[in-house]
């Protein structure tokens, strides 16, 4: 979607308050194009107000731009780690001891607590943050071009 550069200064907190008309202008100004039929005004506030919060801080990361985009072209998301099913195990020795997750409904039990995350057990393992996927060889660090 192709971006005028912004000539308006906008109060976040007053977009809400604003007649749909001028949500409408505001939009138009910034984008080019029409502001998409069907939405609510309360919810044209809210995707105004991400979009200038947005261009405040910089733009979007490169690699959420770049998600943004194959999505936008129809192709199918990468999902981050594969769905473990319930009574699934998970192995991986670190600094010498062999450490067992089971997947259960709730979650992933290790030593006797359930966990809501493979990072939170990750994390309970080696006393830093990890990538839960990662540091159990569900994903790869290598990156695709």
């Amino acid at each position: 979607m192709a971006r005028r550069k912004r000539t308006i200064g906008i109060d976040l907190d007053s977009l809400v308050e604003k007649p749909r008309t001028e949500l409408v202008e505001i939009w138009q100004a910034s984008f080019a194009t029409g502001a998409p039929r069907g939405l609510s005004k309360a919810f044209l506030a809210r995707l105004l107000a991400y979009d200038l919060q947005v261009e405040a801080r910089g733009g979007l990361g490169p690699r959420l731009e770049k998600r943004l985009l194959s999505l936008a072209v129809g192709e199918a998301p990468k999902p981050a780690a594969p769905k473990l099913k319930p009574g699934a195990q998970l192995m991986r020795t670190w600094n010498g001891t062999t450490h067992r997750v089971d997947v259960v409904d709730e979650g992933y039990r290790y030593r006797e607590e359930t966990f809501t995350s493979l990072s939170a057990i990750a994390r309970e393992i080696t006393g830093t943050h990890w990538s839960g996927p990662r540091f159990f060889g569900l994903v790869s660090r290598k990156k695709t071009s």
